[in-house]
């Protein structure tokens, strides 16, 4: 296997089967518990939504401060308002973040406590993998 830049390790052979199915009945059992193909679909969109850097740094911030106005999110992760804007536009079309008005501002904040358990597993994931290297 060799590196790449972003960490992630790329497969350079892989053994093939011999024969197409060794334990049928465990296939068949697996088969009848894997999620929906909407299921599969809707949550690889769900996670699309940390494929990019800035909305990552985003939703992290919101994670560790609660709630924050467009303005405050964008001196935090030091990127202009109108980038954050839209990210956030597409986070809570992707039911990540909602919104709070408080007079003419806006506050945003995780939408659900799974999202924050997502993130938090996410963030350990890699701790964990830096000690393990």
């Amino acid at each position: 296997m060799s590196g790449s830049a972003s960490g992630l390790r790329a497969v350079t052979s892989i053994e093939a089967c011999e024969v197409r199915v060794i334990d049928p009945a465990k296939v068949a059992a697996t088969r009848d518990r894997l999620p929906s193909t909407w299921e599969t679909d809707a949550l690889a969109d769900w996670f699309k939504v940390l494929g990019d850097a800035t909305r990552a740094r985003i939703l992290y911030a919101v994670l560790e401060a609660g709630d924050l106005c467009v303005c405050d999110l964008a001196a935090t992760v030091d990127v202009p308002e109108s980038t954050v804007s839209h990210a956030l536009r597409w986070l809570r079309g992707a039911g990540v973040v909602r919104a709070r008005r408080a007079g003419k501002m806006m506050y945003y904040s995780l939408d659900d406590e799974h999202v924050r358990m997502l993130l938090e597993v996410g963030r350990e994931h890699l701790r964990h993998r830096e000690q393990i290297r």
